[in-house]
């Protein structure tokens, strides 16, 4: 009852999405007015027959529908109240799971504030630093920029409140297929047959001088894509088809892109991208044809890269989107991050164990994936409140520009929760049950209750710091019981 409970903000922005009164759809439902009010405030659960019912009537996935947010809440709201900034709030992790239960609303409303304040500080801290090391003015301090960190986060938003899967874009990609008549196989020679009799529009491979490091660009006068000579295969098949989202199907982007009210004004323009990349990856990867071979090969990347001529981060964005109803795969979370820890990419289809605002825990095996570069490493992990998830992470390099501007290079890792481990060929040999093999990591060293883990840099939420210069630890400090 309790995860029914929460969903009556999903309730609400349902109705607001069709326009509708709380008398219309109740009419709609059978219900009464006032219980349909009870029910969007979480005083009124909704029930089997009444979600039945609003499939029906609707048209719903009901098993995305019905998927709880509460701990996409309980996590956002434990880390904005893990900041120092809280630690003498007292604050305990029931106390958010009562905020995020009672008022979900007000609860997202809290980690969007969270986030930009978190953004502000974090922008503050770099313009001093330019200051203090001469770099900047006092001019510096008003920039009148976008809050680009936080459009980033809202755009991620986006396409996690989607569960990652567009039916649309799934729709838009085998139009391309069928007008194109494309053949598997022949996705470079059949793209570019498309571009030309569709969109007259001809492909041009250049030399690097003469793109000076750009990968793609689209001259609209000329009606030409040019594409750099160090692009690989899979890179200039997907900047094909990129493009052709761009042209063909920029009206329904345009479309899906300004649904929502974004609080940002770069976040329009970073969810057109995103969606023009889903397009893309659908196109590389039809689902239908995706679905059955990933099913049949147990996931098994290396030859899903070379049945689909496709790269390892592709085919792990690919696989975060297999959502379609009646054809589900592995619920995939994915997240890509450079040897700093910074996160540049983040796609779910399900919870995933990761903080919003970086800060990755150093036991996670994304982190192992740069110590040994094109190795898959597996790992077994629980957090702390006794998930287990089951991962695997491997380094990825894109292309650059020759010696003197190198490629760059990340480590992307792809992982659900342990109970679809056994569908996946990387778990293998692995016993998912055994407590010993699980490497206990966490969201974020202030959100983690571990106080044993030697790789800890900052003290947790409600335990007070403790430094003896006459004892010594694997850090140099330990902590107080919970306060």
């Amino acid at each position: 009852m309790a995860k029914k409970a929460m969903l009556g903000h999903k309730l609400r922005r349902l109705r607001r999405d069709r326009g509708e009164t709380q008398a219309q759809m109740a009419e709609r439902l059978g219900i009464s007015a006032s219980y349909l009010n009870l029910i969007e405030n979480n005083q009124r659960p909704i029930t089997v027959d009444l979600l039945l019912k609003l499939g029906q009537t609707y048209d719903l996935d009901l098993t995305t529908f019905a998927e709880d947010d509460g701990a996409r809440l309980v996590s956002g709201l434990a880390e904005a109240f893990g900041d120092p900034l809280f630690d003498g709030a007292g604050l305990k992790r029931q106390d958010v799971v009562d905020v995020a239960q009672a008022c979900p609303a007000v609860a997202d409303a809290v980690i969007q504030l969270y986030q930009a304040y978190h953004q502000a500080r974090e922008d503050l801290r770099l313009i001093a630093e330019r200051q203090a090391t001469g770099q900047g003015g006092p001019a510096d301090a008003v920039t009148g920029l976008p809050d680009t960190g936080a459009a980033l986060d809202e755009a991620r938003d986006f396409f996690h409140h989607h569960a990652n899967h567009f039916p649309d874009l799934e729709e838009a990609a085998d139009e391309i297929w069928q007008t194109g008549a494309l053949e598997p196989g022949e996705l470079m020679a059949g793209l570019t047959r498309y571009l030309d009799e569709e969109l007259t529009v001809r492909v041009k491979v250049l030399p690097v001088d003469v793109m000076q490091g750009v990968w793609r660009r689209y001259d609209r006068h000329g009606r030409r894509i040019l594409l750099s000579e160090m692009l690989p295969a899979s890179a200039r098949i997907f900047q094909l088809a990129h493009q052709i989202a761009l042209i063909r199907y920029r009206a329904l982007i345009d479309r899906m892109a300004g649904e929502p009210r974004f609080a940002h004004q770069e976040t329009a323009r970073l969810v057109r991208l995103g969606l023009a990349n889903y397009l893309a990856g659908a196109v590389m990867m039809p689902y239908d044809r995706v679905f059955r071979a990933a099913t049949a090969v147990r996931y098994d990347i290396d030859i899903l890269m070379q049945r689909f001529d496709a790269s390892f981060e592709q085919v792990c964005h690919r696989l975060t989107t297999l959502q379609r109803p009646g054809a589900k795969g592995v619920p995939f979370f994915m997240i890509r991050v450079d040897v700093a820890g910074n996160v540049s990419k983040r796609f779910s289809a399900s919870r995933a164990p990761f903080a919003r605002l970086g800060g990755a825990c150093p036991r996670w095996n994304v982190h192992d994936a740069f110590r040994w570069p094109g190795r898959v490493h597996t790992q077994v992990s629980e957090m702390p409140d006794g998930e287990r998830w089951f991962s695997i992470a491997r380094t990825v390099s894109k292309a650059g520009a020759g010696f003197h501007r190198i490629g760059q290079t990340y480590a992307v890792a792809l992982g659900c929760e342990v109970s679809h481990a056994a569908q996946l060929v990387y778990a293998d040999g692995v016993d998912l049950a055994n407590d010993d093999i699980a490497v206990p990591i966490g969201l974020h060293c202030r959100l983690c209750e571990r106080l044993d883990c030697p790789q800890r840099a900052f003290p947790p939420l409600d335990h007070r710091l403790l430094v003896d210069d006459q004892l010594r630890g694997p850090t140099p400090f330990s902590f107080s019981p919970n306060s």
